[in-house]
């Protein structure tokens, strides 16, 4: 099949954005894959398969694959990218969007700056829902939140902050993050037993009550220039644990994001840049 794509990406997270409004697109994982593969496909982190929305009151519906073709939960900078592939392709002129996912339903708008907002929803805490097996240990409580101490082997642990942001993660602070063994450590963390259906590791430095530097080794991607439930991740945890302000930039090595939780009743918001790098076809 000759496949039509739009090349994409947000602060450095790149995807491969399929149009599938007008018509069904059904991939099997090993075409899901080649798309995702750098050398002998187009090259992505995730691939998203824009549909028609199946809810009343909501616009569109989109799917998000990692490039080894599991479907996941949610992600941020691809649901920023969602937004500018569905105004560039005259998909709709509204600002505000109403967007569901496998399991979440977002508010996107663009701005008048080209930038997009995202509401990400709330973050959940509850253990079983991230999930996270706590049973048997204990943890460091700091500020409003916890700590908790994982093995990772060799005699080793980790203190991390554990929570859902449609998809788990698990938050590290360190020193500098520039000198942090992510590549070492991410998946380290990520073939721990605590976590089932695995998890998204940050290595958060703070710089300052307003910002961070962040590095985050992705479920079934490794790691990414930007992650942008990682992002809202980190900022929620270092709300809790007394480290952050209520609005945070957030420096990824792709670039900066916005991050606010203005209280703990409200959802998190994150604001970033969205490119369209390139349109083309490939035979699959």
């Amino acid at each position: 099949m000759l496949l039509k794509f739009t090349k994409m990406q947000g602060a450095g997270n790149d995807f491969v954005v399929l149009d599938a409004t007008r018509g069904p697109i059904e991939l099997t994982r090993d075409q899901l894959r080649r798309l995702g593969d750098r050398r002998f496909g187009v090259g992505a982190d995730q691939i998203l398969l824009v549909e028609p929305s199946r809810s009343a009151g909501v616009d569109f519906r989109y799917r998000i694959f990692n490039n080894t073709g599991d479907e996941v939960e949610h992600c941020g900078n691809g649901a920023r990218c969602f937004v500018k592939f569905a105004h560039q392709q005259g998909l709709t002129s509204q600002r505000t969007l109403r967007v569901e996912t496998v399991n979440n339903l977002l508010e996107l708008t663009l701005q008048d700056d080209g930038r997009v907002t995202v509401d990400m929803n709330r973050p959940i805490f509850d253990l079983d829902q991230v999930p996270f097996d706590a049973n048997g240990l204990a943890p460091r409580r700091e500020g409003g939140f916890e700590r908790w101490p994982v093995d990772i082997g060799e005699d080793r642990q980790l203190e991390l902050a554990v929570l859902s942001m449609g998809n788990p993660h698990a938050v590290q602070r360190v020193a500098d993050v520039r000198e942090t063994p992510v590549a070492e450590l991410g998946p380290r963390v990520q073939a721990s037993p605590r976590f089932p259906r695995g998890v998204n590791v940050g290595f958060m430095q703070v710089l300052s009550h307003s910002q961070v530097a962040l590095r985050v080794f992705e479920r079934g991607a490794g790691e990414t220039l930007a992650c942008g439930t990682g992002a809202c991740a980190a900022v929620v945890a270092g709300i809790r644990l007394g480290w952050l302000n209520r609005k945070v930039d957030v420096q990824a090595r792709g670039g900066v994001l916005t991050i606010e939780w203005p209280s703990d009743a409200d959802t998190v918001r994150m604001t970033g840049p969205a490119e369209t790098v390139y349109h083309g076809e490939i035979e699959l």
